[in-house]
């Protein structure tokens, strides 16, 4: 929540904001500079002392001709932008970044001038991107264009913080989405499912039967390790996700499997583990060190072996294979079935808001619904 009259806000990502007009363009416009810190005193100290600097700096920060300003070009801007962020994101976030921008920015962009980049131009462009866009032309996915122009609008208004004018913010465009279908394991594929891992026991099993009781991501149970698992307390500290990122600009290596921490501050969290989960695991893997999904003689298992691995599981079972993804949808689903309380649900989940848990993993079953209905019964007896 924004502290009120001071311009100081607190991030998703845990940090403090705090915005300043460091100078203003010829027409008066305000063009602002931001300055960041862990807790919101020192950004407010950040703050003060910016805007003393810009004060005491007139010529140069308080008034910026833009007739002085050489012309931007959008490669320009991408780049200095990329250095700008590099510093204060993930390394997963970075290599989006840097994908979107040279997948579907510059081969459309490259060399035209900020100015021309209208929001008629960003319109088109959208739209060309939704009809046959990608590397099959058939179009990409809602979700990935408001992506695109999300990062064009970031790109944007760091013109405006460098004292540009561009002719567009891209807050006018719009790409309507619809909510994808979510995959939920039904009871009886679940029953199904769990009798083929108790009776087949490995490292890679037990990683499935963690997800589908505890609602942990492909990443966060393939970088899980022994010592996160207390017995004691019949808990996991989950505090590390792995991916495998591409490496910009890398000849010889393409990509890297890399251990970093969770999505957001709330993705670091302790999970209660059912308790004939604990015996299940002590029973099998005594004193054991590592990985949680890596054999004695393997170092790791990486997501993607992770989810081809489960989809070979599920095929062992005569079931139709669904994304790994589904595991976590399907926990929080049976959670809501069995009257769960939500926060607590939705802080196992590693959720920001109960409003996330709700809106985009719980998805009651048709047999739930019934049951609700059936309450309505006592109304109708006295009819």
């Amino acid at each position: 929540m924004p502290r009120k009259g001071e311009n100081i806000y607190k991030r998703k990502d845990g940090r403090w904001e705090g915005r300043y007009i460091k100078a203003r363009s010829q027409t008066g416009k305000a063009i602002y500079g931001y300055v960041y810190a862990p807790t919101y005193k020192e950004v407010k100290q950040k703050r003060s002392q910016a805007i003393i600097h810009a004060e005491s700096n007139p010529p140069v920060s308080r008034h910026v001709s833009q007739s002085t300003v050489p012309p931007c070009f959008i490669r320009k801007l991408t780049d200095d932008w990329l250095n700008s962020v590099q510093a204060q994101i993930k390394k997963s976030s970075y290599v989006k970044y840097n994908n979107i921008i040279h997948s579907h920015i510059l081969p459309e962009f490259d060399n035209v001038p900020l100015n021309e980049l209208t929001s008629s131009r960003i319109q088109k462009f959208c739209e060309d991107l939704l009809d046959h866009g990608g590397i099959s032309g058939e179009g990409l996915s809602p979700k990935t264009v408001v992506d695109i122009l999300s990062l064009m609008r970031s790109l944007l208004r760091y013109a405006q913080i460098q004292g540009y004018q561009p002719p567009s913010t891209g807050k006018e465009i719009i790409i309507r989405q619809t909510a994808p279908d979510t995959v939920i394991i039904s009871r009886s594929a679940q029953e199904i499912l769990c009798r083929y891992l108790y009776a087949n026991i490995s490292e890679r099993n037990i990683g499935i039967l963690l997800c589908l009781f505890t609602g942990m991501r492909v990443g966060e149970i393939c970088a899980l390790k022994w010592e996160d698992i207390s017995f004691q307390e019949k808990s996991i500290y989950v505090h590390k996700t792995m991916q495998r990122l591409q490496i910009p600009g890398s000849t010889f290596q393409k990509t890297r499997v890399t251990v970093t921490s969770p999505k957001s501050k709330c993705s670091t969290r302790t999970i209660p583990i059912p308790d004939n989960l604990v015996q299940l695991i002590q029973q099998n893997f005594p004193n054991r060190q590592g990985y949680v999904l890596a054999s004695p003689d393997e170092e790791y298992i990486e997501p993607r072996t992770m989810q081809n691995y489960f989809c070979y599981v599920q095929r062992q079972c005569g079931l139709t294979p669904v994304n790994f993804h589904a595991l976590r949808h399907t926990f929080a689903t049976r959670c809501i079935e069995l009257g769960f309380d939500v926060k607590s649900l939705s802080e196992i989940l590693g959720h920001a808001s109960v409003n996330i848990t709700m809106n985009r993993y719980v998805h009651p079953s048709m047999e739930l619904k019934q049951q609700n209905m059936q309450k309505l019964s006592a109304l109708l007896a006295v009819m």
